[in-house]
């Protein structure tokens, strides 16, 4: 039997990313014959030690993670990069290769999206045949989870206001998705943009993408599940899709599992990256949930549509988005209205000053902006079909080498 985990006692951490062509970078659906080369058979998922292979809705994605909850996220970025040079090696007889980053910057999803063909298929097509899976939402997006266990309801209850709160602020972090079909989308987000709405036929599935003011798990189920499986129930006879899976906020309960997903964090241009944002994130819970600036009463007291607001604005601007909401920053010890970037400033402050693996990482993002703010600095350069193609081999070869992306140095 599974040993129940408390707050912050391990994490869950899965990455995304998009298998293209080598030399053209369109998407190139055979993430299936990647895991049958070393599964020797069509699996939906390998083990690899403590990291798994594993596949998603769309043929073209393949999702790396850590194989069980693991107690820390040191060295972590390292073993998944060993598994990224990994596919990049069994992918090189197909001609192609991983490409980063949360959007295809040119893929038509309405021609080019593959589903899944093999085992869970079922789930899929269930989807496709309420959602229309074809559009950007569903079929052209990577993002990054970040699993984090509680072990009762009290601490369900507090790590879920914690979560509801910081939520807003993670794509000034993590942004890296402002161009589609070939221009600039006007989000930093795009990513997210579309996915507010990618379950419009049932809106109550994605809700606000901030999830509601529920912080047990009887409220959850009354508020968010009930209504979920009822609205969708018209649609899927077959009760397919009644899971807690299919609850598509920015973040979710799996009490199946004990534990809430994040969601909302775009694929950055490396594991050390996204590793590193991922260990501000968690150090910046553990101390809304110790209550280091706000009580968690008053951090459930703030209203879904307030955090909301401040999350679009912040998928649009990103790290240039103004956070001036009283009530909060109030939250965060703060009375100033900041833009993001310098409220993460705050927030980073003694992770940036103590002696960790993730410092040079965290520095480039709060001294050069989120992964989209310097696409589009170097696509500005010469804005051009070349040139956009030319910046995202350069963002594949940072997967490829570990490296952060720098315009700077590109």
């Amino acid at each position: 039997m599974a040993k129940t985990l408390s707050l912050f006692e391990a994490f869950g951490i899965e990455l995304e990313y998009m298998i293209v062509a080598a030399d053209s970078l369109d998407v190139c659906p055979i993430t299936d014959r990647v895991l049958h080369a070393v599964a020797g058979a069509y699996e939906a998922e390998v083990e690899l030690g403590d990291i798994s292979w594993s596949n998603e809705l769309a043929l073209h994605v393949i999702e790396l993670k850590t194989t069980d909850p693991i107690g820390s996220l040191d060295g972590l970025a390292d073993r998944f990069q060993a598994n990224v040079v990994r596919i990049n090696d069994l992918l090189l007889p197909h001609n192609a290769r991983l490409m980063p980053t949360a959007t295809h910057p040119w893929m038509n999803p309405h021609t080019e999206l593959k589903l899944w063909p093999h085992d869970y298929n079922a789930v899929y097509e269930a989807f496709n045949r309420v959602f229309d899976c074809t559009g950007h939402g569903w079929a052209n997006l990577q993002s990054v989870h970040i699993n984090l266990p509680f072990a009762n309801d009290e601490e369900f209850g507090r790590l879920h206001a914690a979560i509801r709160v910081l939520l807003p602020l993670l794509p000034a972090l993590a942004a890296s998705s402002p161009i589609l079909e070939r221009r600039a989308s006007g989000f930093c987000d795009t990513r997210l943009e579309v996915y507010r709405t990618n379950a419009k036929r049932v809106p109550s599935v994605s809700g606000m993408v901030i999830p509601e003011a529920v912080f047990t798990r009887e409220a959850y189920q009354h508020e968010i599940f009930a209504k979920m499986y009822a609205d969708i129930a018209p649609l899927d006879p077959d009760g397919t899709l009644q899971h807690e899976w299919l609850n598509s906020r920015g973040a979710i309960a799996r009490f199946d599992r004990n534990a809430i997903e994040i969601r909302v964090l775009d694929i950055q241009e490396c594991p050390v990256a996204d590793l590193a944002i991922c260990r501000l994130i968690v150090d910046t819970l553990q101390r809304l949930v110790a209550e280091e600036w706000s009580s968690t009463e008053s951090q459930q007291a703030l209203l879904t549509e307030q955090l909301a607001s401040i999350l679009q604005s912040v998928i649009r601007d990103a790290d240039e988005a103004l956070i001036e909401d009283p009530q909060y920053l109030q939250a965060f010890g703060m009375s100033t209205p900041v833009t993001a970037s310098e409220f993460w400033r705050h927030l980073a402050a003694p992770l940036i000053e103590s002696t960790n693996e993730h410092q040079h990482a965290l520095r480039l993002v709060l001294d050069q902006g989120p992964l989209a703010r310097r696409i589009l600095k170097h696509i500005a350069r010469g804005p051009s079909e070349a040139r956009l193609r030319d910046t995202y081999r350069e963002l594949s070869d940072c997967l490829a080498t570990g490296k952060m992306f720098q315009p700077d140095e590109a």
